[in-house]
């Protein structure tokens, strides 16, 4: 699902984080990504519906999809993975934690997208980095959603900044404290 340097720069983006969460896991083909490159006590939160209030898509086997990664993560040793089996905007509703890496891969309709934005990047640490895929001449949602806050440029919303885009996933950072 995703191309070899988008894989590349997920694993570079999750190296040494804390705490990331993965809005969208269909498949887990980048959660097993993450899982690799997080540190053995990192925390990996994983948010899908597995098509519990979607119609969209026809959604991947929930039992298959958490057994490959619980595999990959026992395996490792590690980091921890946290299930939450509903959409973005209910786990969002009752986060309460800070993290310091986001990968938005969810529902890809620019409203949907918009509001995986705003519902999680305020729980981003400084220093830490959102991430959207299909965002660069991949899926018009999240195409629109990245113009929107960044245009064509590196600039965005208030402290924050792209720095780095690989074939369709444009990363953004929150500035880091002086």
């Amino acid at each position: 699902m995703h191309s070899p340097a988008e894989s590349a720069l997920l694993h570079e983006l999750a190296q040494g984080r804390r705490r990331a969460v993965e809005i969208g896991v269909y498949e887990g083909a980048s959660a097993l990504v993450l899982l690799d490159a997080l540190p053995a006590g990192a925390e990996l939160h994983l948010i899908e519906p597995f098509g519990r209030g979607m119609d969209c898509w026809e959604p991947a086997d929930e039992g298959a999809v958490k057994a490959v990664v619980r595999r990959a993560a026992r395996r490792r040793g590690g980091p921890s993975v946290r299930w939450h089996v509903t959409t973005s905007e209910t786990a969002a509703r009752g986060w309460d934690l800070s993290v310091d890496f986001v990968f938005i891969d969810g529902d890809h309709a620019e409203t949907a997208c918009r509001l995986d934005w705003e519902l999680w990047h305020r729980f981003v640490v400084p220093g830490g980095v959102v991430a959207f895929h299909d965002a660069r001449g991949g899926d018009p949602g999240p195409t629109a959603v990245v113009e929107r806050l960044f245009g064509s440029g590196d600039e965005g919303p208030p402290g924050w900044r792209v720095v780095d885009e690989r074939d369709t996933i444009v990363a953004v950072r929150r500035d880091p404290l002086p």
